[in-house]
């Protein structure tokens, strides 16, 4: 019922910009809880953003300043706009929604940042 799409990873430099996209497909709400992740290389998944019905949104400590997280509802997609990229942000970037308390992920787009 529930379908992520991630799109927009790339390989770029350290300070540069990538925004990344998440069309969602099904009957995913406005007040559906939406979210970033993200694994860096051998390393467990963690949160990036995270943005709640109540509009409100969360950001990792590591991101806070860099990262802004935006929803479209009318196209159903969620961005991710990442700047001042650094090698650490290197990983393989997920979106999450929870319908109904259920967790649905993407398949996940590659992130790379180079020295």
């Amino acid at each position: 019922q529930v379908r992520l799409v991630e799109s927009g990873g790339g390989l770029v430099q350290a300070g540069g910009s990538l925004r990344l996209s998440c069309a969602t497909s099904g009957n995913i709400r406005s007040i559906d809880p939406v979210a970033w992740y993200r694994q860096p290389p051998g390393k467990q998944r963690e949160l990036v953003a995270k943005l709640i019905g109540s509009g409100s949104t969360n950001y990792a400590d590591s991101v806070k300043g860099r990262f802004t997280f935006a929803r479209d509802n009318a196209e159903n997609t969620v961005y991710l706009q990442m700047n001042s990229l650094k090698p650490e942000d290197t990983a393989v970037y997920y979106c999450n929604v929870v319908f109904y308390g259920i967790n649905y992920w993407g398949k996940g787009t590659l992130v790379t940042v180079s020295s």
